[in-house]
């Protein structure tokens, strides 16, 4: 150990009360920062997984970003004036969606999957209830899907082998009263009408989409919506999710149709998470430099205390960055004992946050509290806690180096 660090030590020794109060300010203040900032990244990186899980990484529709030009328009070019123009109405889809799915399968990073999806009516006890039917292949299903994982009775292979098979939610089936195996009226918007059969159940804990989306086989759908051979939209898996706002760009540029990644959907809901990233640091720093100033009051006093004491170390041979040194090493020496003592502390406090259950509004799944507990989240706690204080003692450092020896020394003889 150097002799400024003991000396420091002993400076701090000299002033028990005052020291154990800075070094308690620290310790709490190491210990909310890290709870906070766990709990914060924690709920965003869950947020965000649940996000990329459930949701597709790049999703294609059969809508243009921007609208074609009218033929009228772009013959005449505003030589003539045209009124109540009349568009030409056509089966919406994606043209040649199966030429598109074989150029997105070309990268073996991309699974791709076409969808034809439509609002229809479920007939049940003289009530019409309206849910959002996505006809797909059954087994491209699990692969940009999740629905899978959520089956709570039957399987997706149930659609491979009853063709007329139809995949529900719990809350649906439990507001219809219907079981495995029972048979659902679904009416479309093309007054068509179809039985189809429940061949599984799932559940996602989120009540809204248990509630409205229905799945069943590409075909039957098309049939019911007197599309043959048309597809209204195209799901898009990654490897690695956050190319999706990357390749999106590509992709529309390549096919035409508005391709939209998860990042782009979801836009505002992240900045929002970025602005609350901003304030809980900002709040949270602020505790702890609060607590720096119990350090810097701590060795401004000790400074003008030590006047005579700074002068004789002076006058033995010490420089002016040895004395600086010192004082320095009072807010180090605070700054890690806090840290050792609030991070254990803080995780503590993250395990008993961690232990709390709710649930979430439009949900049904109970869940805790989500936690980062990443070494990155340590780090910075542990790393602000030592600038705050280093800075904190840098000022009285400085005026404890400028003492000069003579003017003390003299005013004692």
């Amino acid at each position: 150990m150097s002799l400024s660090v003991k000396i420091a030590i002993k400076y701090l020794m000299a002033r028990k009360r005052q020291s154990l109060v800075s070094l308690s300010g620290i310790i709490l203040g190491v210990s909310f920062f890290l709870t906070i900032s766990a709990t914060m990244q924690g709920s965003e990186r869950d947020f965000i997984n649940r996000l990329i899980n459930n949701t597709a990484h790049i999703a294609i529709t059969d809508e243009f970003r921007n609208p074609r030009i009218q033929p009228a328009q772009s013959y005449f070019k505003g030589a003539v004036e045209i009124s109540n123009l009349r568009p030409l109405t056509e089966i919406r889809g994606i043209r040649g969606y199966k030429g598109v799915i074989s150029y997105l399968r070309r990268d073996p990073n991309i699974l791709a999957a076409a969808s034809l999806k439509g609002q229809v009516l479920i007939n049940f006890a003289g009530k019409d209830y309206g849910v959002n039917l996505n006809g797909m292949l059954p087994e491209e299903i699990g692969q940009v899907t999740t629905l899978g994982s959520y089956m709570k009775q039957g399987s997706l292979d149930n659609l491979i082998a009853n063709q007329d098979g139809i995949i529900i939610g719990s809350e649906l089936a439990r507001k219809l009263s219907r079981r495995l195996g029972d048979n659902l009226t679904i009416i479309a918007s093309t007054n068509q009408v179809r039985v189809f059969k429940i061949v599984g159940i799932f559940r996602t804990g989120r009540a809204d989409f248990d509630n409205t989306q229905v799945y069943a086989g590409l075909k039957r759908v098309q049939a019911l919506l007197n599309r043959p051979n048309r597809a209204n939209a195209i799901t898009i898996k990654l490897k690695d999710p956050y190319q999706a706002f990357k390749l999106a760009s590509q992709v529309e540029h390549h096919i035409g149709y508005k391709s939209v990644s998860w990042q782009e959907a979801s836009e505002d809901l992240l900045n929002t998470l970025m602005i609350r990233n901003i304030i809980m640091y900002t709040v949270v720093s602020a505790v702890l430099i609060v607590a720096a100033f119990g350090i810097y009051n701590v060795i401004s006093t000790v400074v003008m205390e030590k006047h005579r004491d700074i002068a004789i170390l002076k006058s033995m041979g010490f420089h002016a960055k040895d004395i600086q040194r010192i004082f320095l090493a009072q807010g180090i020496i605070l700054a890690v004992l806090g840290c050792l003592m609030g991070l254990p502390l803080g995780s503590v406090l993250m395990y008993g946050m961690m232990q709390i259950e709710f649930k979430t509004p439009g949900s049904t799944e109970i869940i805790h509290m989500p936690m980062d507990w990443g070494w990155q989240q340590f780090a910075i706690a542990g790393g602000f806690a030592l600038i705050a204080a280093l800075f904190a003692s840098l000022l009285p450092a400085r005026k404890a180096a400028l003492v000069r020896p003579i003017e003390i020394l003299r005013g004692e003889i």
